[in-house]
């Protein structure tokens, strides 16, 4: 059975050429669940917030609900559901999901074809990925739903014994800082949904940084790539150091970054932890590249 067609043909409601990647959201999600579980389930009340979540961020303008991929999805072969009554959905009643406690996962022939070749989800998160969204989103969506893509795509499942990301750690950095840019302030949102804010590890998570507030920091996509390059980092008393290596020589250069040497971090709220010294600490000595500039005036 060629899985990665069935991810690339999803039957998906169309009209007006209205977007509706509400099945590669739910498969996405599922997969990064069976990443991280490969003997779990999702219990439609339980994951409802995250899929409503995703929906808002990544879905259609157009108002809709979790409900209808939960039980359309099933028509592809690539998904089960059952409710406490037995095998079978009960429908996209969104209160019908909810009472029954229906629950979904993979499809049993999928699963083991995930687990016979482990490399097989990546590629089919990639096909996902590729066909529904621009690649400006891939990386923020793999964040959003647990995705380690990178892992996915070489030959193994996580073990059980392996560390995961803490799917919490982006609404709570975000909710920490207030949805702004620590350094520059943006807060932009789109209806709801903030746009262009990123949840950034101080001491990196592929080098064992733990997904704690007071290792994060809300910053807006450009401060977040500029950060992790080592361009931006963050000096005593919590002042933003800026490269003296960083050349950039337009006004929107010297306006988002080198201006930005030496002022104050904005946030977090008061009552939150602000980041943690040996954090800050271990991000100059080891991402921070060079000397900082003077502060600027």
């Amino acid at each position: 059975m060629d899985w990665l067609e069935r991810a690339a043909s999803l039957r998906q409601w169309s009209r007006d050429e209205v977007r509706a990647p509400h099945k590669p959201l739910l498969l996405l999600y599922a997969l990064a669940r069976f990443q991280a579980d490969t003997e779990g389930e999702l219990r439609y009340s339980a994951v409802e917030a995250d899929l409503k979540q995703l929906l808002a961020e990544y879905g259609p303008t157009r108002k809709t609900t979790p409900a209808y991929p939960f039980h359309h999805l099933v028509s592809d072969g690539v998904w089960e559901v059952h409710t406490e009554r037995g095998a079978g959905s009960p429908g996209t009643g969104v209160r019908e999901l909810r009472a029954s406690g229906a629950a979904g996962r993979l499809a049993p022939d999928l699963r083991a074809a995930l687990r016979q070749e482990p490399s097989l989800l990546g590629r089919m998160a990639r096909v996902l990925l590729d066909l529904h969204f621009p690649p400006s989103l891939h990386q923020d969506l793999c964040g959003a739903v647990g995705l380690e893509l990178e892992l996915a795509e070489t030959d193994a499942l996580a073990p059980p014994e392996r560390r995961q990301r803490d799917r919490r750690m982006r609404e709570l950095v975000l909710t920490a800082y207030e949805y702004q840019c620590a350094f520059c302030g943006y807060d932009g949102m789109i209806d709801t949904a903030p746009v262009g804010l990123e949840a950034a590890h101080v001491r990196l998570w592929a080098f064992d940084g733990p997904d704690d507030v007071d290792n994060g920091l809300c910053l807006c996509s450009l401060h977040h790539k500029l950060f992790d390059k080592g361009v931006l980092g963050i000096g005593d008393g919590h002042r933003i150091l800026v490269s003296q290596r960083f050349v950039g020589r337009s006004p929107a250069a010297r306006d988002h970054v080198t201006a930005l040497a030496g002022r104050p971090l904005i946030g977090p709220q008061p009552g939150i932890r602000p980041i943690r010294a040996a954090h800050r600490s271990w991000h100059t000595s080891q991402v921070f590249r060079g000397s900082p500039r003077p502060n600027a005036v």
